[in-house]
């Protein structure tokens, strides 16, 4: 069973969803503000954080900007319907997935799902052949990497994300095709997750390489490093 913590001041939408993953066999404990979100990351282990975005006593994005030096948690944001810089900005400090409120409870389910066992796919899907050439080393059962030696700070999803393009070095990558292998969703218009993932991998491996990732023009992203 799934161990998950939901952190969103709506008593009646967290009840709704904890009786809902119940019945689906994930565990859900709740948090009501960011402060009890991080005492909570703290003092127990879960599998996956549900995070609103907008909470009393720290918001949600103030709780992303600490949790790296607490935990490394994938998370799914919840976020107002069309609030995109609100998303983007989640992404940007690591978030792993978003959905939009008020939530469909099966969507929700589906991408806790989803997120939690892409590490799994992707780790069997790189030991069945080994990663080319590059200067970049992946570790698929620690999910550590090193370039050039030194390590690399990565999400979960810039871990998958990485390896994905690793495997295909020097060919062209869609956008549709990594949204599917990594984030387990077909791409939808005006969906940046994938772009934006792209940009935080870019700034991480830019010291190693003037143009680590090369964006084609209507084609994809091309890893060259």
């Amino acid at each position: 069973m799934l161990h998950i913590l939901l952190g969103d001041d709506d008593d009646e939408l967290s009840a709704l969803l904890q009786e809902y993953l119940a019945s689906h066999e994930v565990r859900c404990d709740c948090a009501y503000d960011g402060e009890q979100v991080l005492e909570r990351l703290q003092e127990h282990s879960y599998d996956l954080l549900v995070l609103d975005i907008m909470m009393p006593k720290m918001d949600g994005l103030s709780v992303l900007r600490q949790l790296p030096a607490i935990s490394s948690i994938p998370v799914i944001m919840l976020t107002a319907k069309g609030d995109e810089i609100d998303r983007i900005i989640g992404l940007e400090l690591g978030a792993d997935d978003y959905i939009a409120k008020p939530c469909n409870p099966r969507e929700l389910l589906a991408r806790i799902n989803a997120v939690v066992k892409r590490s799994a796919q992707i780790g069997a899907l790189a030991e069945d052949a080994p990663l080319p050439d590059s200067r970049l080393a992946m570790d698929t059962v620690t999910r550590h990497c090193t370039i050039d030696g030194a390590p690399l700070t990565l999400t979960g999803t810039e871990f998958d994300l990485l390896i994905n393009l690793l495997r295909h070095k020097g060919e062209v990558v869609s956008k549709e095709w990594l949204s599917q292998k990594v984030l387990q969703r077909e791409l939808q218009p005006f969906d940046r997750s994938i772009d934006v993932h792209i940009s935080r991998l870019r700034k991480k491996l830019q010291s190693y390489h003037d143009e680590p990732i090369k964006a084609v023009r209507g084609r994809g992203y091309q890893l060259v490093l």
